[in-house]
């Protein structure tokens, strides 16, 4: 079977055996039946659950379960687990003793490791900070941070073009200065953006993102997967390194944001089988899901 011939048969399979109407289905591991929608949560364990509530009150995909007669199942199968990373003991220090007029956080994983630096040294003052993304904004109030700064669009490069510089600063003829404790694996983007503005910018690696082992239930779930959703380049990344040996097709992509569907360009998704928002969210991501799997039930 080709790809398309292969999920096909198995949309007709359910249609011809259905015997009561398909339901959504939720699993944390366990085979799969034979379904052509098969959803892999790969944010690290615990932190699927947003995207989890957010499709099991969908209702395209009730219908899509209706008029196909398959169920859609939701497996989480974590792609990546977060270490140390090389600059995670200059984090404190350097919150206690320097001052910056921004803080730059651009994660809900950058806003737990900072928040929780910070809290350690005794809630020493802060500069303005500025959050891309309503679940980095969301994490760092978890943690008694207020929010100065919101992007329009929540990446990177948004927050170069949007955020301006010190009113201290201008007012005292310097640079603004920014502090970005960031990922081992985040791009050159919003500092080299930053400095070309003229800002003054220190960045730490605070912490690195590593691809999980996953065991032979995990293998079995990815083989079957026909969605995978991404939350970060690192995770497309470890999906792959962990994919690599099987022979079943590669499941469409459903992405948070451009940055991850970028991610997926670079390693060789077509085109037609990258789904993503305009805008980074939740929301926009239940769609992009929901799109894929419509794009399957339409083969």
């Amino acid at each position: 079977f080709t790809q398309i011939q292969w999920r096909s048969s198995l949309i007709r399979s359910c249609q011809r055996h259905s015997q009561a109407t398909p339901e959504l289905e939720t699993a944390e591991g366990g085979s799969t039946t034979s379904s052509p929608f098969v959803v892999a949560l790969t944010r690290e364990e615990g932190k699927n659950d947003k995207l989890r509530s957010s499709l099991l009150s969908n209702e395209r995909i009730k219908q899509l379960s209706d008029s196909s007669g398959c169920p859609v199942q939701l497996h989480e199968l974590p792609c990546i687990e977060h270490a140390h990373g090389p600059d995670a003991e200059n984090l404190s220090p350097t919150l206690s003793s320097s001052q910056f007029d921004y803080i730059l956080i651009t994660s809900p994983e950058a806003a737990k490791v900072m928040a929780s630096a910070w809290i350690d040294t005794g809630r020493p003052k802060l500069g303005k900070v500025a959050a891309v993304g309503k679940a980095t904004g969301e994490t760092l109030k978890e943690f008694g941070i207020d929010v100065a700064f919101v992007p329009s669009k929540a990446t990177a490069a948004t927050l170069v073009k949007e955020l301006p510089p010190s009113d201290a600063a201008i007012e005292e003829g310097r640079a603004t200065t920014a502090f970005y404790p960031a990922s081992a694996k985040a791009k050159q983007t919003l500092q080299k953006g930053l400095e070309e503005r003229g800002f003054t910018v220190l960045r730490l690696n605070t912490y690195d993102t590593v691809p999980a082992s996953w065991d032979t239930e995990q293998i079995s779930l990815a083989q079957s997967a026909t969605v995978a959703c991404f939350a970060s380049p690192s995770a497309v990344k470890a999906w792959l390194k962990n994919t690599n040996d099987l022979e079943t097709p590669r499941a469409l992509a459903s992405c948070i944001g451009e940055t991850s569907a970028t991610a997926c360009r670079e390693n060789e998704w077509a085109e037609e089988n990258i789904f993503y928002p305009e805008k980074p969210g939740v929301d926009g991501w239940t769609d992009a899901v929901v799109d894929a799997l419509e794009h399957l039930a339409r083969k």
